[in-house]
C-alpha cells in the first residue's frame, strides 16, 4: 500500500465524478473511478480488465466483477458484486464501445488497447492534481473502499473476513493496515459505553 495514499470523503468522490464528466472520454473516465472507489481494485486491475470478467455469458453487463487471478496481485482472483452506480456506468461504457464481448474494458486513447496499470497511476495523479486533492494517489480509491465497507460492517452482519476476501488480501492484516480510523466514530462510540 501507498503511504501518501489517503481514504476521500463522499463530497470529495463526488467532487471527481463532476470533474471528469467534462473529460472527453468521460464514460471510460467515470469507470475507472468507480472500479477504484465502489469495487476497491488496484491500478494494475483496473488495467487488466477485460469484458468477459463483468458480462453475462448473454452479453450484458453481470451483477458481479469475476477479477482473474491474471491481473490480481498475487493471483488473488476474486468475485465482487457490482455497485450500482458503477454496474450503470459500465453499459453505458459497454455500449459507447459498440457492445464488445472481448478486450480491455479500460482503453487507450491511442488504438484502443488496454491502458497500461502506469498510465492508470499517472491518470489518476493528473485528475486528483486538477481538482486540488493533495495526498491522493491511484491507491486512494482502494483504501477509501476499504475504509468504508470496513466501517459498514455493523450495518449489514458482515466480518472483517468479508472486507478482506473484497480486497483480495491474504491476511487479514493487510485489510486491517488500510483501515483509517475515524476520531468522530470513536467519541460517539465512547459514549455509547
Amino acid at each position: 500500500m501507498s503511504r501518501s495514499a489517503r481514504a476521500l470523503a463522499v463530497t470529495d468522490v463526488h467532487l471527481l465524478l463532476i470533474h471528469i464528466a467534462a473529460h472527453r472520454h468521460a464514460p471510460r473516465d467515470r469507470v475507472i473511478v468507480l472500479l477504484s472507489f465502489k469495487a476497491g481494485l488496484r491500478a494494475c486491475e483496473i488495467a487488466g480488465l477485460d469484458w468477459t470478467m463483468v458480462l453475462k455469458p448473454g452479453g450484458g453487463v453481470s451483477d458481479h466483477i469475476h477479477l482473474a487471478d491474471r491481473i490480481a496481485k498475487m493471483g488473488s482472483g476474486r468475485t465482487i458484486p457490482l455497485h450500482p452506480e458503477l454496474r450503470a456506468s459500465l453499459r453505458i461504457l459497454h455500449r459507447a464501445c459498440g457492445r464488445p464481448a472481448t478486450g480491455p474494458v479500460v482503453q487507450s486513447e491511442r488504438g484502443g488497447g488496454a491502458m497500461s496499470a502506469r498510465s492508470i497511476v499517472n491518470w489518476f495523479a493528473r485528475v486528483y492534481d486538477e481538482v486540488g486533492l493533495a495526498g491522493c494517489s491511484s491507491h486512494s480509491g482502494r483504501r477509501t473502499f476499504i475504509t468504508r465497507t470496513a466501517r459498514l460492517l455493523a450495518k449489514t452482519g458482515g466480518s472483517l473476513r468479508d472486507v478482506q476476501e473484497l480486497a483480495g488480501h491474504r491476511a487479514l492484516t493487510t485489510t486491517e493496515r488500510y483501515i483509517e480510523g475515524d476520531r468522530d466514530a470513536q467519541r460517539r462510540l465512547i459514549r455509547l459505553i
